[in-house]
């Protein structure tokens, strides 16, 4: 696998100072966790699952979440694991049978501890395309027999998984038990931090409990309750001095054209005399208020995002390459002389760079660029939107 591995190598080479290094299921814990980039969740009752995560991959998706849980209803448990279970015979029919074919990492997102371990047994073989859990409405109390579950059904199986809580619970949003629920979650992925791929952040509960829901053209640090609490998240859990994990950015909802209330947040500037048309069509979407969502994730310590349909991924993904600029201060500030410390003016000559503070922030960012590449000199997200965008009719 390899971000941006669907476009033709000639076309990478005009986008890319350094383009994006393949990685496979097995690569390292920490470089898979900025990998996961635009994680596409879908039914696990799709009749056709196996052919949408083979087409999706073939887009430029790289991990996925099938989901037992929100996304069907109550009495469709049963048919999503027996329909999982086929799917993934399927897939790894198809994949013996053609070797080449891309996988994007595979989860699937389940509603109780035990459902671990019967799936990891009636897959069976089919195991080995498995990446691992996604643990719903993650707390100290309800966490642990998941992780345990996780754990034996690993050993059992000789399959490394990986688990990824959601934080969603109402014990995290309310104040009066947000600092213990936090405490607690700490604790608990501390002691499981091997197993423990990425944090992500379930949004939409946290406006479920007072009756919310964004606009389109609203981000989720609009909602200042809900940001309010990805500030905490981050402040526990995503801290850069070696006790934190990657936290992942919350799903956007929106994928169709909405009246509008404000103006577009897009800037025209990026767009003249080369994407107008592209401008137009990402306004038309609500797409304006997932790019600067992006954005506003990055800044407040996220990666990555959680998807619900397949057009958020190419925004997600062009919006994760590492910019020249960045690419070249991060650079600057790593260097071995630059050991001790100091103050050095950017290449770019429009910012100060100092080396001791802006450390953690050069090291994440090197590793960003090692998983989604650096784009070259004068090449912005719009060139690489516009790329990685497919084809009308596709």
């Amino acid at each position: 696998m390899r971000h941006f591995g669907h476009l033709p190598p000639d076309l990478r080479a005009t986008l890319f100072h350094q383009e994006p290094a393949e990685f496979t299921a097995d690569s390292p814990q920490r470089l898979l966790a900025v990998a996961l980039g635009a994680t596409l969740y879908s039914p696990a009752t799709r009749p056709r699952l196996a052919a949408d995560v083979i087409k999706q991959a073939a887009r430029g998706v790289v991990s996925m979440v099938l989901c037992l849980e929100d996304s069907i209803g109550d009495d469709d448990v049963q048919a999503g694991e027996d329909n999982l279970v086929r799917q993934f015979n399927e897939l790894a029919e198809t994949v013996t049978r053609e070797p080449a074919t891309p996988l994007p990492l595979l989860f699937l997102r389940v509603r109780t501890p035990d459902q671990i371990p019967d799936l990891v047994r009636r897959l069976g073989p089919a195991v080995r395309l498995l990446s691992g859990f996604v643990l719903p409405k993650f707390t100290a109390l309800r966490g642990v027999p998941f992780l345990e579950a996780l754990a034996a059904a690993e050993a059992a199986s000789g399959q490394r998984l990986f688990a990824m809580p959601v934080l969603e619970s109402p014990e995290l949003l309310h104040l009066e038990s947000r600092t213990e629920t936090l405490q607690g979650i700490a604790r608990t992925v501390d002691a499981y931090r091997d197993r423990v791929l990425a944090l992500r952040l379930g949004v939409t509960d946290f406006c479920s409990a007072y009756g919310l829901r964004r606009a389109p053209d609203m981000t989720a640090y609009d909602v200042r309750i809900v940001a309010s609490v990805i500030a905490d998240v981050v402040n526990v859990l995503g801290r850069a001095d070696g006790t934190g994990f990657t936290v992942t950015g919350p799903v956007w909802e929106y994928f169709r054209l909405h009246e509008r209330m404000f103006k577009p947040q897009l800037r025209q500037s990026p767009f003249l005399g080369r994407a107008e048309e592209l401008r137009t069509s990402l306004i038309e979407h609500a797409m304006d208020g997932l790019l600067r969502e992006i954005e506003l994730d990055r800044a407040n310590g996220l990666q990555g995002k959680t998807c619900i349909h397949p057009s958020h991924v190419a925004p997600v993904h062009a919006l994760s390459v590492v910019s020249h600029e960045e690419f070249s201060d991060a650079a600057d500030i790593l260097r071995p002389e630059r050991d001790g410390g100091g103050v050095l003016r950017s290449a770019y000559t429009n910012k100060m760079n100092e080396v001791k503070p802006h450390r953690a922030w050069a090291e994440r960012t090197l590793l960003r660029a090692e998983v989604f590449g650096v784009a070259r000199e004068g090449v912005s997200f719009v060139e690489l939107l516009a790329a990685g965008l497919p084809a009308a009719g596709e």
